[in-house]
């Protein structure tokens, strides 16, 4: 689906925030399919990326604005956009460790 991989795109885009796959999502496999869409749920009234944090604090103001930039002039342009928060990558918590 063509909107999963313009989202996936714009996510690129925001520093502190990659797609959140199962842990059990094959890394490697001979169908060439990107693991990362296994992150972003379409609907008609709801748009769901599901993320890693890898920097603090979350921008997902931010990160919302860029997605929902990516729906405007589709069918999902009304819908909602949901910003699903799996994990904090361990890096993002380097800080308070004074690393």
């Amino acid at each position: 689906m063509l909107i999963v991989t313009e989202l996936l795109k714009a996510l690129e885009k925001i520093e502190g925030l990659r797609p959140s796959t199962p842990a059990s999502a094959p890394a490697r496999s001979w169908i060439p399919w990107d693991v990362d869409a296994l992150a972003v749920d379409v609907g008609d009234d709801l748009v769901c990326v599901r993320v890693v944090a890898t920097r603090l604090p979350l921008a997902l103001a931010d990160a919302a604005e860029v997605l929902r930039s990516v729906l405007l002039g589709t069918q999902w342009e009304d819908a909602v956009v949901r910003i699903v928060v799996t994990d904090v990558d361990k890096r993002a918590l380097d800080h308070l460790n004074g690393a």
